[in-house]
């Protein structure tokens, strides 16, 4: 359960308890239960609650408004009726799971803070063996490995875990899934110890695999699976769907241990026989196909390997170089292929320390400064998961200077000698047993030129708030504020044009309740006379959701918009509505968004009457809207004053 437990709690119990609901959803701003006697819900209690914006009924649904955060609070009543992991997907979540960036950052969300405590005791034990204070061979050096690395080699069960969650699966399906794939019997170095193959598959290929053993006949590739990230993920994703389809056929008498016994049966033996292989094979083909451009051009292969490191790292495809790297050094006596991607440690270093000191976010500033520590250990998961990724433009940069930096490396044939630390640790592994210092030099000149560039691109790019006085409050989506001089505010005038054509009402008119209180939002209503919703501002479609109804805004300057297309249109579930742009898309005024048949809505018994609301007015020091009866597309509709 979430910070919302209590009001989740108090919700359901208004409305009748669990046994009185029939189904949930949630657009925008509202949770929209479908009651099976609303004569049982106690309207008048719901409306006065501390979390309750007010109770409306339409459409057969019985709507409690709650406003932004309803997501948060739809999450923490879905298990207080029973809907948990099986629940249908809110609109806004639906639409987060068409991108694969956020799928992954909300799969480590819940792990980073461990995550980060883990890495900086790896770390810490590194440097404390470095400055002499014990040797690898002590109690303490082997207890707090242990503890640094737990979370790291068992990484399967704590995404399997996460990866539930996010997916619909029962988590403690998805906990046991993990498990699974960390189990010793089923690891590839396990299996090969266990005498000689019964076969070899793919012989002569890159993919080239000893079978020792088969499942139901058919031939299982073993792979190590502990400290992985892509393939849990996927054969939780397969599990999900195993779990809905058998959910539909068996009796509920024996749904509770047959559903999840059935999908442990088919979701893993799929998974250690082609999902898990088939993602380990990905990576492989990396990695060869580096190894080819390197016989090219070190410089190239270098700059590859820098680029791309982090993102192979999101995926868990980095581990297609260990093999290459291991046998490099049992062979060679040194590994130069893999090496480049050495900077990128420390350019996500130099990012983050960009970040902790430009920022004025607290919280951000909290995450940041542990992270950078874990960075320059050589633990950039943490940051990568938790800071650069979500964010994406520090992400970005990282992977732009570890290009750099790879290039450099692989320009100047970078080697590691043996197996060392991570980080600032892993210097020592760069020292030629010849005595010459050139490779170390090399080394260390590129750490420290990923770091300082990192931090400077990354310092000049931040567009974070910076209050002028303290009087002035900063926003996350704003990019400017007024200039202060001498003691005198100068005001910034924004203009919201009109994205729609059609008669201007005040906001008090609308037929809905919630809207015409202002609650929600401060603006007008158009009921339009064309079917057509066009960018009031310059900014970017911050949201869009899957039925088109609704859409979110943020123009350049910060102001954020809310455009909902009729009332209670959700319901036709994007009937009569086409999308001509999608969510994260730079507009600009007068760029189409959302077509529309307003013919057709109003004849299936819908208003048609959009509601246009600048919803963080209150951060502005006033909002003027127009008084023209009607406006033409483009007209100013709402003047901002900053």
């Amino acid at each position: 359960m979430g910070k919302y437990e209590a009001l989740a709690n108090e919700i359901v119990k208004q409305i009748g308890g669990k046994e009185n609901v029939s189904g949930l959803t949630h657009c925008i701003t509202r949770l929209r239960f479908k009651l099976k006697d609303e004569s049982k819900a106690n309207d008048d209690v719901l409306k006065n609650m501390d979390g309750v914006v007010t109770v409306m009924k339409s459409g057969g649904q019985y709507q409690v408004v709650i406003g932004n955060h309803v997501a948060d609070v739809y999450a923490d009543v879905c298990p207080l009726i029973g809907l948990e992991g099986n629940a249908v997907s809110s609109e806004e979540e639906e639409e987060k799971k068409s991108n694969l960036i956020d799928i992954v950052s909300n799969i480590f969300q819940p792990i980073l803070g461990v995550m980060s405590a883990c890495g900086m005791l790896k770390g810490l034990n590194a440097l404390f063996v470095a400055l002499g204070l014990y040797t690898d061979a002590a109690g303490i050096y082997t207890m707090l490995n242990g503890i640094g690395d737990a979370l790291f080699m068992f990484l399967p069960m704590f995404l399997g875990y996460t990866s539930a969650k996010k997916f619909g699966l029962k988590p403690m399906l998805g906990l046991a899934i993990g498990a699974a794939m960390c189990y010793p019997a089923l690891q590839g170095s396990t299996l090969s110890t266990a005498g000689e193959p019964l076969y070899t598959l793919f012989t002569g290929t890159v993919f080239e695999s000893d079978i020792h053993m088969t499942f139901l006949g058919l031939p299982m590739i073993a792979m190590d699976y502990t400290s992985t990230v892509i393939p849990v993920i996927f054969i939780v994703y397969f599990a999900s769907k195993c779990e809905k389809f058998f959910s539909k056929f068996i009796p509920d008498l024996v749904k509770f241990f047959f559903v999840p016994m059935l999908v442990l049966l088919v979701a893993l033996p799929v998974g250690f026989l082609l999902i898990g292989p088939v993602t380990t094979f990905g990576s492989m083909l990396i990695s060869q196909f580096v190894f080819k451009i390197r016989e090219i051009s070190p410089l190239l292969a270098g700059a590859i390997v820098g680029g791309t490191w982090q993102i192979l790292v999101i995926f868990g495809m980095h581990w297609g170089f260990i093999p290459v790297y291991i046998n490099n050094i049992v062979t060679l006596g040194y590994d130069n292929v893999m090496m480049p991607f050495f900077g990128c440690t420390f350019a996500t270093a130099g990012v983050v320390l960009a970040i902790f000191l430009k920022s004025k976010d607290k919280k951000m500033k909290e995450l940041a400064l542990p992270n950078f520590i874990s960075s320059m250990f050589g633990v950039t998961e943490p940051a990568i998961y938790g800071i650069t990724l979500p964010m994406k433009k520090p992400f970005i940069v990282s992977c732009i200077v570890g290009a750099i930096v790879g290039g450099y490396y692989g320009h100047f044939n970078l080697r590691e000698f043996f197996a060392g630390g991570l980080g600032i640790f892993e210097f020592p592994a760069m020292i030629n047993p010849d005595g010459t210092n050139g490779n170390i030099i090399v080394s260390v000149i590129g750490a420290v030129i990923a770091v300082v560039l990192a931090f400077i691109m990354m310092f000049v790019s931040y567009r974070e708030e910076e209050p002028a006085t303290e009087a002035e409050v900063s926003t996350e989506k704003t990019e400017t504020k007024p200039v202060v001089t001498q003691q005198k505010e100068l005001l910034k005038k924004e203009v919201i044009a009109s994205p729609l054509k059609g008669n201007v009402l005040p906001l008090t008119e609308c037929k809905d309740e919630a809207f015409a209180m202002g609650i929600l939002g401060k603006g007008v209503v158009i009921v339009p006379e064309e079917g057509k919703v066009v960018s009031p501002v310059n900014g970017t479609l911050t949201t869009i959701f899957p039925t088109l109804h609704a859409m979110g805004i943020t123009s350049d300057d910060g102001v954020e918009l809310l455009i909902h297309i009729g009332m209670n249109t959700v319901e036709l579930n994007g009937k009569h509505f086409t999308a001509k742009a999608k969510q994260g898309d730079k507009i600009s005024v007068g760029d189409v968004l959302v077509e529309f048949d307003k013919d057709a809505i109003v004849a299936e018994g819908y208003s048609i009457e959009t509601p246009v609301l600048v919803t963080n007015a209150d951060d502005f020091l006033d909002m003027i809207a127009t008084e023209q009866i009607a406006a033409a597309f483009g007209d100013t509709l709402i003047t901002i004053m900053h």
